[in-house]
């Protein structure tokens, strides 16, 4: 099962503060537990909802909006993404990691599809084309 594990944003995180070398530190710690663990695919920190976009779409149209974004509960300032038997497998690793920010914060986890959950939608050429697609980004 696959799950990506959403570190939320926080006003510090908002704001552009970076990390002190101890979370750079535990951090990379419990990245290189993941990775010798066999369930780290990939994670990075994202910069402040400022730096970036949002395309709405509506009807036809494409709207782009600039950044910054409200609702700092509802970013997201990094991610992993993890290979794990179970969702309790994936909550005892997040249960183990350094807390992200200086503020009180949260994590949330979510199973990614995989080409089963569509059932009869994906067409035996469809399945084959994600397959080729999958392949060629591992």
């Amino acid at each position: 099962m696959r799950v990506m594990v959403m570190v939320k944003a926080t006003a510090d995180s908002e704001a552009g503060l970076m990390p002190e070398t101890a979370l750079l530190e535990a951090m990379g710690n419990f990245n290189e537990e993941l990775a010798q663990a066999g369930i780290l695919l990939a994670g990075d920190g994202l910069k402040p909802s400022s730096q970036g976009v949002r395309v709405r779409f509506e009807g036809e149209d494409r709207r782009v909006i600039d950044g910054p974004f409200s609702e700092t509960k509802e970013l997201v300032a990094g991610y992993w993404l993890w290979q794990v038997r179970s969702l309790d497998e994936a909550i005892a690793w997040v249960r183990r990691c350094p807390k992200p920010h200086r503020e009180d914060c949260e994590i949330e986890i979510r199973p990614l599809f995989e080409l089963d959950d569509f059932g009869e939608a994906l067409t035996p050429e469809l399945r084959a084309q994600e397959e080729r697609l999958l392949h060629g980004l591992r």
